[in-house]
C-alpha cells in the first residue's frame, strides 16, 4: 500500500468546492490503494476547549474520544476528492462509526494520522464505503476508527444486510437537550466540517434537504460525554446514525447499563418513535456522572 505524506492539513473550503465540481463522472468499484498520512499534528488548546464546551465535555488536557476523528476529517476529505476516487463525496451519508481508544490521549502529544479507504460493498440503497483512521504517538497506535458511509444510487435488493444496532433502551429519558438553529454553524467553527447541509436552511435545500441538520459527529460526541469519562480511557464505542436531527429541535437521551458496558441513544423529544442514534460503549463500566453535567449553556428543556 502506498503511503503519501501530506506537508500540512488540507483546507476544507477548497476540498468541498472540488468535491462539488467533480461529483459527476466518478465510477468504479475499487478504491485506490493509498494511505494519506499527516504527521506532527499539534492540538490547538483553544480550539479543543471550544469543542469540549460545545459537546459537553469538561475542559481538560485529555482528548475526547471523537476528537482525533475531527483532526483527521480534512485528510479523509482530501482522500475522497482525488480524481481517481470512484465515489462522489456530495450526498454521502455517514452510517456507522466504531472508535477504539487504547489509552488516554492528551493534548500535548503530537499525533500522526493515517487515513485509508477500504472496501466498497453493495447496499440496498447504493454502495457503502469503509474508511479507516489511525492515530499514533511515536510508533504506538493509541486510537483507531472505522467508519461506514453510504453513497446513494442504484441499489442491490439482494445485498447482504449489515448488523442491526441494539434496541433503543426504553423508559424515561435521563436528559433532554434543546438544539438551537445555529448549532451546525457553531460545530462547524470548532470542527472545520463546513458541509452546507449543516449550516443553514437555504444551503441545506440547495443540497436537496428540506432543513439543515445537526452533525452526526456532534450527536455522537454529545452522547459519549453524557456517559461519563470511560470513553477517555481504554474503551470502544460503536454508533449507528439512524435518522437526521433537524435544527432547531429537541432530543432525549436514554441509556441502559449492562455488565459489559452501556447502550444509549437519542430519540426525538416530540416523537419518541423517531430514533436518531444508537450507541454502545464498552469500557470499565459507565460512570455515575449525571447526564447533565458539563452541559452546554443551551441544553435544557424542550422549546
Amino acid at each position: 500500500m502506498g503511503v503519501e505524506i501530506l506537508t500540512e492539513a488540507p483546507s476544507m473550503g477548497p476540498l468541498l468546492a472540488r468535491a462539488a465540481l467533480t461529483a459527476r463522472g466518478r465510477h468504479g468499484d475499487v478504491v485506490p490503494d493509498r494511505t494519506l498520512r499527516l504527521t506532527d499534528v499539534r492540538i490547538d488548546r483553544e480550539r479543543l476547549a471550544a469543542y469540549q464546551r460545545l459537546t459537553g465535555y469538561a475542559v481538560e488536557d485529555t482528548v475526547p474520544q471523537t476528537y482525533p476523528w475531527v483532526l483527521a476529517f480534512p485528510v479523509q476529505t482530501a482522500l475522497m476528492v482525488r480524481g481517481d476516487f470512484p465515489l462522489p463525496l456530495p450526498g454521502m451519508v455517514h452510517m456507522e462509526n466504531t472508535i477504539t481508544t487504547h489509552r488516554p490521549v492528551v493534548a500535548a502529544e503530537p499525533l500522526t494520522l493515517d487515513v485509508t479507504a477500504g472496501a466498497i460493498r453493495p447496499h440496498r440503497k447504493g454502495r457503502t464505503l469503509d474508511v479507516r483512521i489511525e492515530a499514533r504517538v511515536g510508533e504506538d497506535v493509541v486510537w483507531e476508527c472505522d467508519s461506514v458511509y453510504l453513497s446513494r444510487g442504484h441499489g442491490s435488493p439482494d445485498a447482504p444486510r449489515a448488523a442491526r444496532p441494539p434496541e433503543l433502551p426504553g423508559g424515561p429519558a435521563v436528559a433532554r437537550w434543546r438544539l438551537p438553529e445555529d448549532l451546525g454553524r457553531e460545530y462547524a467553527g470548532v470542527s472545520g466540517d463546513v458541509n452546507p447541509i449543516h449550516l443553514h436552511p437555504l444551503t441545506a435545500r440547495a443540497m436537496g434537504i428540506r432543513r439543515h441538520i445537526a452533525h452526526g459527529m456532534w450527536t455522537s460526541a454529545r452522547t459519549l460525554s453524557a456517559l461519563g469519562r470511560d470513553s477517555l480511557g481504554p474503551s470502544r464505542s460503536r454508533v449507528w446514525f439512524t435518522a437526521p436531527v433537524f435544527l432547531p429541535g429537541s432530543v432525549e437521551l436514554v441509556r441502559e447499563r449492562h455488565d459489559e458496558g452501556v447502550v444509549a441513544g437519542l430519540r426525538s423529544a416530540r416523537d419518541p418513535e423517531t430514533v436518531h442514534l444508537v450507541l454502545t460503549l464498552d469500557g470499565h463500566g459507565a460512570s455515575d456522572r449525571s447526564a447533565g453535567e458539563a452541559s452546554p449553556s443551551w441544553a435544557g428543556g424542550e422549546t
